[in-house]
């Protein structure tokens, strides 16, 4: 008797769950899924590039922006019953700004078109066997938020026909400009950080994404001038600020560890073949975090690195700490530190000997500096952005007498003294004057490249902090290249921008169709360590206010949660597939700028919410889950789930 109560106990109980299952099934939905980047540029390729048998010289297919994201470029399909060398030349306004390009010889011919205007029929010049074909591509205008030059300054004689590429820190896009400062490309997508040619004629950008708040993403793409992505590589701590690539591949990366609750002090070396990190570089196993305080320093943000250079000379890595006014340098091998460049005040009696002693009339030490760098000769060159000109307030230079410049010291080991050698900007003044991001460049031997890209005004008085912490109202950035101690170049931005590459428009890229690989990893997400065990169909849930704006996005490789919430909210996202209950802190926080880290809500943001984001990696999560979330404590059901 007993056994056959169980048994249609057993059925009672099975057929309740069908049930619940069957209520819960038809009741939600799938999260909305946003195609992956490369699945998209496949199927662009697939329908654009799939047959070229039909195109000839004579008619050939041509494609203004074949993968949506690069306005200013194109690409012209034909084939040959020969093999054939074709060269194009994109025609400009003069002979300083018309580029030529020869390409390999083929029969099947893929040939990339850049440094095209925007709204302009532009003029394309076909060669092939000495015989020439015109061929129009038109372009679109130019968006109505695209920054254009107030001013530009060309000394066309000593000028090749090269592009200054800028990547914007504020409003604008990245994008290039030729010498009469028209712009000859951009790309669409919010890309941020360094812009770089690598040795095989790509570039190197930031991800798209961000990892979290306010500006570290996810890590790097390489890609072509089309927008064509060949890789992308994810790193655990995201990337920010810089990249260097070594001689051996590898990328050695700024990035971030962020479960020590500290950022901008960790370093890693990319596998660029598999994306696996195979060294990391904690900063706070070499210095004391306490030490050498700047005016900008935190806790949480105690070094701010914002640049990373590899010397093969001497086997090293140079890093500039904006927070502790200092450029160190150190042993790649045994992460011993070699030196340390800044002054020396409120470093304690252990440091001292890694200090340099100026020599020289005219030194100055530099001051939250950015974009460290090791010249050909061993000198280092650094942008000045001079916040303060000291470590205490009593003795700090007011913003209306100070100034920004590039400037390059000279090393001498054996005595540990320190020669400043050449400078640029302490004349221009407090116009000059950057608080923050900004670069200089070595282009050849007395030829450098500066932007000061941060400057800021409110009122018209000029600001000391960055553009969006000072709610400016008069933005710019100044481009200026010098050659033998002449200004050969110079052209005013009225926006923010984080640095500047001077580039040829063509290089030793070559385009390859085919999906583009994404390697590395993002990692497991940290749960919050309180397991939410509940009855999913007994438990009453509460209904999500709409103003809450809760969006669910699922990626390639997480899920992304954005909802709107006022300071102090205490938000949980809960994943449950019955087998698995997990929970991830939302935290709701506001963080422009971690050189100045405090949560800057306004008073319309207290009393209507902010848009925060959370992402969960789907790294270590396997099957369906259904979505809660717990707000102030209370439960709701979002009627979503998501299948890792």
């Amino acid at each position: 008797m007993k056994t056959k109560t169980k048994i249609i106990l057993l059925i009672f109980l099975s057929c309740l769950c069908s049930v619940c299952i069957f209520y819960r099934v038809e009741r939600v939905k799938e999260v909305s899924i946003k195609e992956d980047l490369f699945t998209e540029q496949a199927n662009k390729e697939e329908k654009l590039f799939k047959d070229t048998s039909s195109y000839t010289i004579e008619h050939p297919k041509v494609i203004v922006n074949p993968y949506g994201i690069s306005p200013l470029t194109g690409v012209i399909l034909f084939e040959t019953k020969d093999l054939t060398t074709p060269t194009i030349t994109v025609k400009g306004k003069d002979e300083h700004t018309t580029f030529t390009k020869t390409f390999t010889p083929g029969k099947k011919h893929i040939l990339p078109v850049y440094g095209l205007y925007p709204d302009t029929n532009n003029e394309i010049i076909l060669t092939v066997n000495n015989k020439e074909y015109l061929i129009h591509m038109k372009t679109e205008a130019l968006p109505k938020d695209f920054i254009l030059p107030t001013d530009v300054e060309s000394s066309l004689e000593d000028l090749e026909n090269e592009l200054y590429f800028v990547t914007p820190s504020s409003k604008g896009y990245t994008a290039a400009y030729d010498i009469n400062g028209d712009v000859r490309w951009y790309l669409t997508e919010n890309f941020i950080w360094d812009i770089q040619r690598l040795d095989n004629g790509n570039l190197m950008l930031s991800t798209n994404r961000l990892i979290n708040p306010p500006y570290y993403t996810t890590g790097l793409m390489e890609m072509d001038l089309l927008g064509k992505v060949y890789y992308e590589y994810s790193l655990p701590g995201g990337y920010h600020h810089d990249v260097f690539e070594m001689d051996n591949g590898n990328l050695l990366v700024a990035s971030d560890h962020f479960e020590k609750g500290t950022v901008e002090d960790t370093i890693v070396e990319v596998d660029r073949a598999t994306g696996d990190i195979v060294k990391t570089i904690d900063l706070e196993d070499i210095l004391d975090p306490t030490e050498g305080k700047s005016l900008n320093w935190t806790e949480y943000d105690w070094f701010h690195n914002n640049s990373v250079w590899y010397d093969k000379n001497t086997n090293s890595i140079t890093l500039s700490g904006r927070h502790q006014d200092a450029i160190i340098n150190l042993d790649y091998t045994t992460n011993e530190l070699n030196w340390i460049i800044g002054n020396p005040d409120g470093w304690s009696k252990k440091y001292q000997p890694y200090f340099f002693k100026p020599v020289g009339d005219n030194f100055e030490w530099q001051w939250a500096q950015h974009a460290a760098s090791i010249l050909p000769n061993g000198n280092v060159m650094v942008f000045d952005n001079g916040n303060n000109r000291s470590k205490e307030e009593k003795t700090s230079v007011s913003v209306k007498n100070n100034y920004s410049r590039a400037v390059i010291y000279k090393l001498n080991q054996n005595d540990k003294t320190i020669e400043q050698v050449w400078e640029y900007g302490k004349r221009l003044g407090s116009n000059f004057y950057s608080p923050y991001i900004s670069e200089s460049d070595y282009l050849d031997e007395n030829h450098y490249l500066i932007i000061s890209g941060g400057q800021a005004k409110k009122n018209g008085n000029i600001l000391n902090v960055p553009a969006s912490m000072g709610h400016a109202d008069e933005l710019n950035s100044t481009i200026i290249e010098i050659k033998n101690e002449e200004v050969i170049f110079e052209m005013n931005l009225p926006t923010n921008n984080y640095r500047t590459e001077k580039l040829s428009l063509y290089s030793n890229s070559v385009f390859k169709p085919g999906k583009g690989k994404r390697l590395g990893s993002m990692g497991k997400t940290k749960e919050d360590g309180k397991k939410a065990y509940f009855y999913l169909f007994a438990k009453k849930f509460s209904t999500i206010k709409k103003e809450k704006k809760i969006e669910f996005t699922e990626e390639v490789d997480r899920l992304s949660i954005t909802g709107t919430f006022k300071k102090g909210d205490q938000v949980d996202i809960i994943l449950d597939n019955v087998f698995d209950t997990k929970a991830y802190h939302m935290a709701i926080s506001k963080k422009p700028y971690t050189a100045m880290c405090v949560d800057v809500f306004n008073e319309k943001e207290k009393k209507n919410g902010i848009s925060v984001t959370k992402y969960i990696n789907k790294e270590g999560l396997h099957g369906k889950y259904y979505i809660y979330m717990r707000i102030n404590g209370k439960l709701y059901d979002t009627n979503q789930y998501i299948i890792f």
